[in-house]
């Protein structure tokens, strides 16, 4: 089949240059070498799934650089792989394709679904330097010569063969490929390209592309419903002659090329196991992968509930904010703001410095700069890949697989964060699941360190009970969501990197496109926040909400009617609602039971603004409402009914 298109020709060196890999390859290392710090995350356009870009300037070169999230195929199964796959079908000066030395076999594939549609690259065989620790041996010259493409060996964490790299940018080319597909599905992509000569450019590699791949990609270019319909009927029919989806077909044919072409260049030497090799067999035993588990995430704990939200919260907001940043603002704003409405705005109870600036700096940035830290390490070691295998079993009573672990585990330093995501699950019911339970049971750090605080004071008896009630509140309404919400569960198919040792570079890298991130999307967040309180209190309207929920408070809840201002505030901030239960305890307001009830509820309670906007972003105002309206009514009931049990059968705790 041939594998030049109109697309497959080298561009201007003005363009813009795209990395385009598998995930766990290295494309974030890779991109920060050729960018350095200066980079930007947003959007792609008409999506929430976001990139990064920054201009490359080494060399003499100087262009757009654009990094992508992993692409396992054009055959996208995800948000993330279409965005992936679109801007892949971009027109650019080069495509950069980005492949694992020791595992080259995946970046092949890729590598000839891209020549199929004619799309220009250079093969980058990263962490060639761990092949080599392998025993693995790849001749790039020769390579290069199979695919007519050029192919240049780097290890992206040190920089080598960085610059050898872009010096071949204006080099880049289709790979000359042929392989042997089945004959129905070669007549099948011939009749498509007749059918749609402009979408495919004559091209029957593109051609086959929406033979194998879903309705979206025929959308992207710029296919119409009618011939959308003409091609499926089209798929259907060469699928019942070869026996099995086209897709299947399709991927054998190219293995076989793909392992005909490495078997050619590609040698292996038997070496010594590696001890990383061994850890990362212990780290997914069985027996011995669970105390391995536990250590980590307590060390996670530690390092953002403990330095980050404790330390590093304590001295911010009481010694930065406290004594110099507040106490300055608040004699700044005596003299330039006379009228007490605008003086309240910037320094009163809902101020714009002393609410706002103060939650997003003082007690958020640290939590989120340790949380990302944190991550940053798990995720470059490549042990969230094996967390996710360790945990597959527990989430699939929940109608979910492996793959929701990552947000789960982020959700205990941040719900909004985690919402983002919740993008990379294949399947539209498992990211509104997943959304739904990082509301409705998943506590971020900073409201976690508030109630493991306040729970020690129950006893024993009372960790039990509110770990009991939140493990079957977050298990039973997965089970439930799983036979409610439409769709079918995805597959769990994960690559497993090797463990090694994190780079600083690429963790900092990424610590900082993440904290772009927060700057831009979540501060702002507090300031609105901030200002509508604001309103509601100088109206008269905050002290309104509180009596009317009074009522459900004390008589349904059994809590002091104080309590309803802490339930209030928690919707900016759950953890400030849990600092607001802990104060009312800690004066002696409450007894064992009732911070048990409290406790429970403010855990189950409504999502805080940020996280609630974030769910807006992410899947839309109807079901941001339809989770709002859930969570808020269901922990209250479940802490009324808790309230009545421990009434009914006269337990005390604490």
């Amino acid at each position: 089949m041939d594998c030049h298109g109109a697309r497959c020709e080298g561009g201007d060196g003005d363009r813009t240059v795209v990395l385009v890999g598998n995930a766990n390859v290295g494309k974030s290392a890779l991109f920060g070498r050729l960018t350095g710090r200066y980079t930007t995350v947003s959007n792609y356009p008409g999506t929430t799934v976001e990139v990064s870009s920054g201009t490359l300037a080494l060399n003499g070169h100087r262009r757009p650089v654009l990094d992508t999230p992993g692409l396992q195929s054009l055959l996208a199964l995800s948000d993330d792989e279409r965005v992936a796959r679109d801007v892949a079908l971009g027109d650019h000066a080069a495509t950069l394709l980005v492949a694992d030395a020791k595992n080259l076999r995946r970046g092949m594939l890729l590598a000839i679904e891209l020549g199929e549609v004619g799309t220009p690259f250079v093969l980058v065989l990263n962490m060639s330097d761990e092949a080599r620790e392998r025993g693995i041996d790849v001749d790039a010259r020769a390579l290069a010569a199979r695919l007519g493409a050029p192919v240049v060996p780097t290890v992206a964490t040190t920089g080598l063969g960085v610059r050898e790299l872009v010096d071949e940018l204006d080099h880049a080319a289709c790979p000359s490929l042929d392989v042997a597909y089945p004959p129905p599905i070669v007549e099948a992509a011939a009749r498509v390209a007749a059918m749609a000569p402009q979408a495919t450019a004559g091209s029957p590699g593109t051609a086959l592309l929406f033979l194998a791949g879903d309705r979206s990609v025929l959308t992207h270019l710029g296919v119409d419903d009618a011939l959308a319909d003409e091609i499926s009927k089209i798929r259907d029919e060469t699928a019942s002659a070869l026996g099995e989806p086209v897709a299947y077909a399709a991927r054998r044919a190219r293995l076989a090329a793909v392992d005909e072409i490495l078997a050619d260049v590609t040698s292996q030497a038997e070496t010594r196991p590696r001890p990383s090799e061994a850890l990362g067999r212990v780290t997914q035993h069985r027996l011995w992968g669970w105390p391995i588990m536990l250590a980590v995430l307590v060390a996670m704990y530690a390092f953002v509930g403990w330095l980050g939200a404790g330390v590093m919260v304590g001295w911010l907001e009481d010694v930065v904010f406290g004594r110099w940043i507040n106490p300055l603002a608040t004699r700044v704003a005596d003299v330039v703001a006379p009228f007490d409405v605008l003086h309240d705005f910037l320094v009163g109870e809902y101020g714009l410095v002393t609410m706002a600036l103060t939650y997003g700096f003082a007690i958020v940035l640290p939590i989120v700069v340790t949380f990302f830290l944190a991550f940053g390490v798990l995720e470059d070691s490549g042990y969230l890949s094996r967390l996710a295998v360790m945990l597959d079993r527990m989430f699939r009573v929940m109608g979910l697989n492996g793959r929701a672990v990552i947000p789960m585990v982020l959700g205990l330093g941040c719900d909004t964060m985690a919402t983002v995501t919740t993008r990379t699950l294949e399947t539209r019911r498992e990211r509104i699941q997943v959304t739904l339970l990082l509301a409705l049971a998943v506590p971020c750090s900073a409201q976690l360190g508030v109630i493991l605080g306040m729970i020690t004071k129950t006893g024993l008896m009372g960790i039990a009970i509110w770990t009991v009630v939140v493990l079957s509140t977050l298990l039973g309404v997965g089970w439930l969501a799983a036979r409610v919400l439409p769709g079918e569960r995805s597959d769990f198919i994960v690559e497993l990197p090797p463990l090694r040792v994190p780079s600083v570079r690429n963790v900092a890298v990424k610590t900082a496109a993440r904290l772009e991130w927060y700057l831009r999307e979540v501060v702002p967040v507090f300031v609105l926040g901030t200002a509508a309180l604001f309103v509601l209190d100088r109206v008269g309207a905050l002290e309104a909400i509180e009596r009317w929920f009074s009522p459900v408070v004390v008589g349904w809840l059994g809590l002091p009617a104080a309590a309803t201002g802490a339930f209030l505030i928690g919707f900016l901030r759950r953890d400030y609602g849990a600092a607001g239960l802990f104060a009312l305890a800690g004066a002696g307001a409450m007894s064992g039971r009732q911070m048990l009830v409290a406790i429970v509820v403010i855990t189950l309670f409504v999502p805080c603004i940020a996280n609630l906007m974030m769910i807006v972003k992410e899947h839309g105002r109807r079901v941001a409402f339809a989770v709002a309206a859930f969570v808020f009514p269901f922990a209250v009931i479940v802490g009324g009914a808790l309230n009545a049990v421990l009434s009914w059968l006269g337990i005390e705790v604490g």
